[in-house]
Order: structure tokens, then C-alpha cells, then sequence
């Protein structure tokens, strides 16, 4: 099963025009140490999210955890 917030991930990354690397350092900046390769996994839905991974990543691009899944 993959990871469903991964394409959510990736269009809302894309529509603020960052990229991997740039959303990395978000994450980074929220707390969580990660690279590049794993933004490349959880958007392809190679890797799964922890709930606090998925609120962190919500608070790096700015947007609600629901709309990570599609919500909004």
C-alpha cells in the first residue's frame, strides 16, 4: 500500500514552486532531520508517515494536515 499523502506532497511543493532540496530544509527548520531522498521516497510513496512526520511536513509547506490528504 503506498503512501497516499505523497502525490498531495508533491503538487502542493510543486505549486509553491520549491523544490526537493528546498522542501528539505523546511522540514529541517521544523525540526525533523531529513534530505532530499526521503522527500523523493514520501512522494512517490516509497515511505510511509508517522502522524508527527505528516503534521511537520504540514507546518513546512504552510497548509492544514488535511489538505495533505486531499481534504480541501
Amino acid at each position: 500500500m503506498n503512501n497516499v499523502v505523497g502525490k498531495y506532497i508533491k503538487k502542493i511543493r510543486e505549486e509553491q514552486g520549491l523544490t526537493q532540496e528546498q522542501l528539505a530544509i523546511r522540514i529541517e527548520l521544523e525540526g525533523w532531520k531529513i534530505d532530499r531522498f526521503v522527500v523523493s521516497k514520501i512522494e512517490r510513496g516509497d515511505r510511509h508517515l508517522t502522524d508527527i512526520e505528516t503534521r511537520t511536513i504540514a507546518q513546512a509547506l504552510k497548509v492544514s494536515v488535511s489538505k495533505l490528504f486531499g481534504e480541501e
